[in-house]
């Protein structure tokens, strides 16, 4: 399989999830979505949230929230009240631009003209940069072009999957993210313990509906736990890249982050690491076991600590 069919495969199926995720979000509220079209925000309106694959975005107005683009020529010379990412976007900030929060740029190029303002962090992944590394040397010339097309399709649709999960939990739900966030770093430990734990009864729960799925009781047992296992992954993982990306902006000297942009650093971060042979496969399990330690502990970024046992009342 030629490079170019597995990117087309890869972003095919990138395609079919993203719009059919896009019109969910869509549904929920003022968010303006558009597929490989123009997208005009005038000058003076206003809308909730922004997503766009392809095409041109012209914002001249507001967005109150964040805004999300792939593959997109954006100019913008009104206003983001949140954070703005670009994936393989062309982002060109006017000198009447404002983002209220942090400028996240993955691939593509970035235009920033005088006077416009970023009051947040600004992060860039220039494309060449990405290009250079990955796709020609691989990473220690041990992924070299051979290998490259079957791990591009994998890399990428698991990429931009999280990607777009990243933007709806950081959406509706940054608050928990932020409160399981700060646990995190001050309980690696109790964590570790508990996705181990919770795991291994992960495991054998799993393999005790599959035996009782031979006289049919575990199939509903089944789809239960796998239902479960998504939801506990989802969150943990994201809230494991919050922190990847908190602990890498500390790095540059940015002591503070947005959910959304400091998650989709802390994704890249991981992601890179994920390239390196056996080890990035051991760093993976090992945030898996974190990803699912956080969440219960913390029940789903609700409480510092599920499990304490609060002293009884006098």
């Amino acid at each position: 399989m030629s490079n170019k069919k597995a990117t087309g495969i890869a972003a095919a199926l990138f395609i079919l999830l993203a719009v059919g995720v896009g019109t969910l979000l869509a549904a929920q509220g003022e968010t303006k979505v558009g597929y490989k079209k123009d997208i005009v925000i005038a000058a003076g309106s206003e809308q909730e949230q922004l997503i766009a694959w392809g095409g041109t975005v012209n914002l001249e107005g507001k967005i109150r929230k964040d805004v999300l683009v792939v593959g997109s020529e954006v100019t913008i010379s009104g206003e983001v009240g949140d954070s703005f990412v670009g994936i393989a976007a062309r982002v060109v900030l006017k000198p009447t631009a404002v983002i209220h929060k942090d400028l996240m740029i993955l691939g593509g190029t970035l235009v920033r003209e005088e006077g416009s303002q970023v009051k947040g962090d600004t992060v860039y992944f220039k494309s060449e940069d990405l290009r250079v590394r990955f796709l020609k040397g691989g990473i220690g010339g041990f992924f070299g072009a051979g290998l490259m097309p079957f791990i591009i399709i994998l890399k990428i649709v698991s990429l931009f999957m999280w990607a777009i999960l990243i933007v709806v939990m950081a959406g509706f739900f940054p608050k928990n993210l932020a409160l399981a966030a700060a646990e995190l770093p001050r309980r690696v430990g109790p964590v570790l313990l508990t996705g181990l734990v919770s795991a291994a009864a992960f495991t054998f729960l799993m393999v005790f509906a599959a035996f009782l799925s031979i006289i049919l009781i575990g199939i509903p047992i089944l789809i239960a736990l796998a239902f479960a296992a998504i939801v506990i992954k989802v969150f943990g993982r994201v809230v494991v890249y919050l922190v990847a990306g908190q602990m890498t902006a500390k790095l540059f000297n940015k002591t503070s982050i947005s959910p959304m942009a400091g998650a989709f650093l802390g994704l890249a971060v991981v992601s890179f690491i994920g390239f390196i042979p056996v080890f990035g496969a051991l760093f993976s399990f090992f945030l898996s076991l974190l990803a699912w330690g956080i969440a219960l502990r913390t029940k789903f970024g609700m409480t510092e600590n599920w499990f304490k046992k609060n002293p009884p009342q006098a």
